[in-house]
């Protein structure tokens, strides 16, 4: 299989949101003022990774090449109260139909379906604050400046479900390509043996000023919910289909033997698919044979109630009415439910502040969202950021934790990337 022809509807992405930009540590330096106030800039924040939908694209190919992606870190703040500029945000776009789960817990993040419809996937880390944001009555001088906010890291798993309004099956060869290049402008691969379309072609057919887009789906065979032919694959492009067309070959002795078996799949694939509303056609009626056969078999679909049409998309011959029956159908049903009922959401932290102490061979691993964050963001080049680190430690109950816990001057406690020496007297300062 050439890889060109490949249809990719399912992709593992990486993405980093950026780092916020360090504050700076500045004191105001003007002539006859020797003394001058903080004056220090705080970052700008990281850029974040979003996730918009292009309806120009109708496959994940772009992911084959490129699975990494990283957003711009903030600017440093500087002197003369002078902010760093924020990141812009790193935009991925992804076709409609895009279905976007966190790689590790499966949780649904969002289901992009209309144009420009977007999602936050990894918040860009908060800019530092300078030395200006901590001067006080009691500290008019502070010499502690913020770094800048790590970003956030995520493998995420995209995962492209086709919005169609109507979906075309039938078994290999019964010409649905055929069907699709008649109504629309699409130009799928068409041949005269089985399994030449081995990806999902998307077209528009225009009827009475009504745009509908229709999808020609792969030939579905026995086993197909199980994978044979690929089937379990494509199946799922269906599900957000409101109509089927099921097409019948006209050219097989019994065009209805495969009737059963097609509709079998889709409800082994899942139970609601058997349910959706099916116009059954015959096709290829330039056939002497195809032309015998309809009255008959629609004479026993009538039975079960099934609306029934005979086509010639080589020549065209039922077409025009197939459509009208297609837009009338569609103008029956309700307006389509969404497509995921669980609202994608990203969720924050149960508590920010909890915290947990364990042993890690000869040290102690300290964990805790605003732990660790107080962590990244302090400079352990300034005394007065660590003394401020041992207040808030103090404040928070990590202190008499950590000392229940066996920690003594001396101890290593590893918090996140980093790891410290444990230092009684600072901590009492």
């Amino acid at each position: 299989m050439r890889e060109e022809n490949f249809f990719y509807d399912e992709a593992k992405i990486y993405v980093e949101s950026g780092r916020g930009g360090n504050g700076c540590m500045s004191f105001r330096r003007e002539k006859y003022v020797p003394r001058g106030g903080p004056d220090g800039g705080h970052g700008g924040d990281g850029g974040d990774v979003v996730l918009r939908v292009d309806r120009r694209l109708n496959t994940l190919s772009g992911f084959r090449r490129r699975t990494h992606f990283k957003a711009e870190f903030g600017k440093q703040g500087e002197g003369n109260d002078k902010h760093g500029k924020s990141a812009p945000d790193l935009e991925i776009v992804v076709p409609p139909g895009t279905i976007v789960r966190d790689a590790e817990t499966g949780e649904i993040l969002a289901d992009l379906v209309r144009a420009n419809d977007r999602v936050i996937v990894a918040a860009g880390g908060r800019g530092g604050r300078g030395n200006s944001a901590f001067a006080s009555s009691k500290n008019q001088a502070p010499r502690r400046a913020e770094k800048g906010e790590p970003g956030k890291i995520r493998w995420l798993t995209l995962e492209l479900k086709l919005l169609a309004d109507v979906g075309i099956i039938g078994l290999p060869n019964a010409g649905k390509s055929t069907l699709l290049s008649v109504i629309s402008a699409a130009r799928p691969k068409i041949a005269d043996y089985p399994f030449t379309t081995l990806i999902p072609n998307l077209g528009v057919a225009t009827i009475d000023d009504r745009d509908i887009v229709v999808a020609d789906m792969p030939g579905l065979i026995e086993g197909a919910h199980a994978g044979t032919g690929l089937g379990d694959k494509f199946l799922r492009h269906i599900e957000r289909t409101r109509v089927l067309i099921h097409l019948l070959d006209g050219a097989l002795d019994d065009p209805l033997a495969g009737f059963e078996t097609i509709n079998r799949e889709l409800a082994l694939h899942q139970a609601q698919l058997a349910d959706k509303p099916q116009i059954i056609v015959l096709n290829k009626l330039d056939l002497p044979t195809a032309r015998a056969a309809f009255p008959k078999i629609q004479k026993k679909l009538a039975k079960r109630k099934l609306e029934t049409h005979a086509i010639s998309a080589v020549t065209g011959d039922g077409v025009r009415d197939l459509l009208r029956a297609v837009a009338a159908k569609l103008a029956e049903l309700p307006a389509p439910a969404p497509a995921v009922e669980e609202i994608p959401v990203i969720r924050p932290a149960v508590d920010e502040n909890a915290f947990s102490i364990a042993r890690e061979q000869h040290a102690f691993r300290l964990r805790g969202v605003r732990i660790e964050r107080l962590i990244a963001m302090t400079n352990f080049d300034q005394e007065e950021a660590i003394l401020h680190l041992h207040r808030v430690f103090k404040a928070m109950g990590v202190t008499p934790a950590l000392e229940k816990a066996g920690v003594r001057e001396g101890s290593l406690v590893r918090i996140g990337d980093v790891e410290l020496e444990w230092r009684e007297s600072a901590s009492e300062k």
